[in-house]
């Protein structure tokens, strides 16, 4: 395993898609709670207030990383209402896995022990932050949100998802991982600091632009012996509208490839 201070020679070798530091209030906690957005419009807003509602802030500094919203969701003055302490915008290529290592290098940068990350499209119920907080707190590196365990709630699921994601996508990272996943395409999850700058993992890489980082993290990370639990989450789809940046067609057959291309390890670190 690896140290959790980062040297001046790593941190020259990461890949960080450029990005703006548009607020930054300064960290408060050892743990922090990553929101990837971009256009999400009163989702986001109802997540936050709904955070708000739950204290969140006071366990945990949120910071917003925004791709490029062009719908004034992420406005400063809301966010700043909302107990918000940073909100960086990505101004490089790429999807989800870009914004996500502008994010993690910004909070490893500020020194933060664990980063939470939930998405900003309000499926999840953030409820379970504080759970998940815990659960790093005693010493396991990789948390993963399910809603297929004991104790997990679907709603709303569309049919085709629910069989990708049980039959096809989170028996093939068990078995490849060695570690019995049953959620795999959730973004809902958290990690040490330890286990993200392990250069194993090797995070901060290019190869990271789309939707790569989170099928290769449930690979890789039980690989490397790292402690991964499930915890039983909800997660509510809105009834007719589908909240995703995946297309039907082209985007879940790109999940498909990343899942094949994850699972026999042509992501690993060279």
């Amino acid at each position: 395993m690896n140290s959790s201070e980062i040297t001046p020679a790593d941190r020259a070798n990461w890949q960080v898609p450029a990005f703006e530091t548009k607020m930054w209030l300064g960290r408060q906690h050892q743990w922090c709670v990553v929101i990837p957005v971009i256009n999400e419009g009163e989702r986001i807003q109802s997540l936050l207030s709904k955070m708000t509602e739950l204290n969140i802030s006071s366990l945990a500094d949120i910071i917003i990383v925004d791709g490029g919203s062009t719908d004034d969701s992420v406005a400063i003055d809301f966010l700043q209402s909302k107990g918000v302490r940073c909100l960086l915008l990505k101004t490089a290529p790429g999807k989800l896995s870009a914004q996500l290592r502008c994010a993690y290098a910004f909070a490893l940068d500020q020194g933060y022990v664990g980063i939470v990350t939930i998405d900003g499209n309000d499926k999840d119920d953030p409820v379970a932050i504080a759970q998940f907080i815990d659960t790093l707190k005693q010493g396991v590196d990789f948390v993963q949100a399910s809603r297929f365990i004991s104790g997990g709630i679907a709603e709303n699921t569309p049919k085709l998802r629910d069989f990708a994601i049980r039959f096809i996508h989170a028996p093939m990272l068990s078995f490849f991982s060695g570690f019995h996943w049953t959620d795999t395409t959730q973004g809902f999850r958290a990690y040490s600091r330890k286990m993200l700058l392990d250069p194993k993992i090797g995070l901060f890489r290019d190869v990271f632009m789309t939707y790569e980082l989170l099928a290769y993290l449930s690979y890789r990370v039980p690989k490397l012996k790292y402690r991964c639990i499930e915890l039983p989450t909800v997660r509510r789809y809105p009834k007719g509208e589908v909240p995703t940046k995946i297309s039907a067609f082209k985007g879940n057959l790109s999940v498909l490839e990343v899942l094949i291309r994850a699972c026999f390890g042509i992501y690993n670190p060279k």
